[in-house]
């Protein structure tokens, strides 16, 4: 008789929490009380965004604990992320001689800049942990609060970075920047000698 008052009163509260958790029977409001941003600085920029690559990559890592069985401690993660990288030219460094007009005014001689990369851009939401298999104390750990996600984050940003400089991508960009550059000027009257560094 006991076991089954304790069964019926296990029932109610379930389904209390589930009444009261789902349906919100005294309504409820999100109410936003955030400052407005603020502008804080401003600076020029001198930049040509003429490539940008978007990439993924799967991280696999595993924290190890010495002499411990993994099935106790230690964490193997399978992160995926995805972000972009740009390359760009910054006009901000051309030399004197990068733009030389000919004694008659009709040529230019254009040296184009070499490119470079960006931070990589990380997606956020398209960056999750696929994976991940703990051991009983890191399981404990867990419940005390959310892992922090931080180092894969910075794991992939350096991947990133790197496939980036291991494309096509800065030779896309000085591509693209040489022929925006030999339009423009083109459309202004003149002919243009593209020369090298």
């Amino acid at each position: 008789m006991r076991g089954t008052v304790v069964a019926a009163v296990v029932i109610l509260l379930g389904a209390a929490v589930f009444v009261f958790g789902q349906f919100r029977p005294f309504g409820g409001e999100s109410i936003d009380r955030s400052q407005p941003a603020m502008l804080k600085s401003v600076r020029d920029l001198s930049q040509y965004h003429a490539a940008a690559g978007e990439f993924q990559v799967v991280l696999d890592i595993e924290d190890d604990v010495k002499w411990v069985p993994a099935a106790l401690a230690g964490e193997r993660t399978l992160f995926v992320a995805a972000g972009s990288v740009n390359a760009f030219v910054d006009f901000g460094t051309l030399a004197d001689d990068g733009l030389v007009v000919s004694p008659d005014g009709k040529t230019v001689e254009l040296r184009v800049p070499k490119p470079q990369l960006d931070k990589p851009n990380l997606h956020h939401d398209r960056s999750y942990v696929f994976s991940q298999e703990r051991g009983l104390i890191n399981d404990l750990q867990a419940l005390a609060g959310p892992p922090d996600q931080q180092k894969f984050y910075v794991a992939a940003e350096g991947k990133l970075a790197e496939a980036a400089k291991q494309s096509e991508l800065l030779k896309r960009a000085e591509d693209n920047t040489r022929v925006m550059l030999t339009g423009m000027l083109q459309a202004l009257g003149f002919q243009v000698k593209v020369v090298g560094d």
